[in-house]
């Protein structure tokens, strides 16, 4: 970009119809990279949410089938979850 034209002046552009382009694509790639990671967490905090209600639904049941099968559950909830975010 040109920072050295006068802003001041009148009639002349700051910057260049390529300069805006240029800006305006990098911005927009930025905003969707934060998009992007913003939704991988959110997904991420969701199913460990889940998981963990699960798991309290479990605690809260007498051991038996229906007690396994929420643990077993809450288990393949856990293992969607990338390992690094274990």
């Amino acid at each position: 970009m040109n920072f050295e034209k006068n802003i001041f002046s009148q009639g002349q552009a700051l910057f260049t119809q390529e300069e805006f382009n240029k800006a305006l694509s990098e911005a927009k790639a930025e905003i969707m990279a934060v998009a992007i990671q913003t939704t991988k967490q959110a997904m991420f905090l969701e199913r460990r949410a889940c998981a963990q209600m699960l798991l309290d639904m479990a605690d809260a049941e007498d051991e038996g089938e229906v007690c396994t099968a929420m643990r077993n559950a809450a288990q393949a909830v856990m293992n969607r979850i990338p390992v690094q975010h274990q």
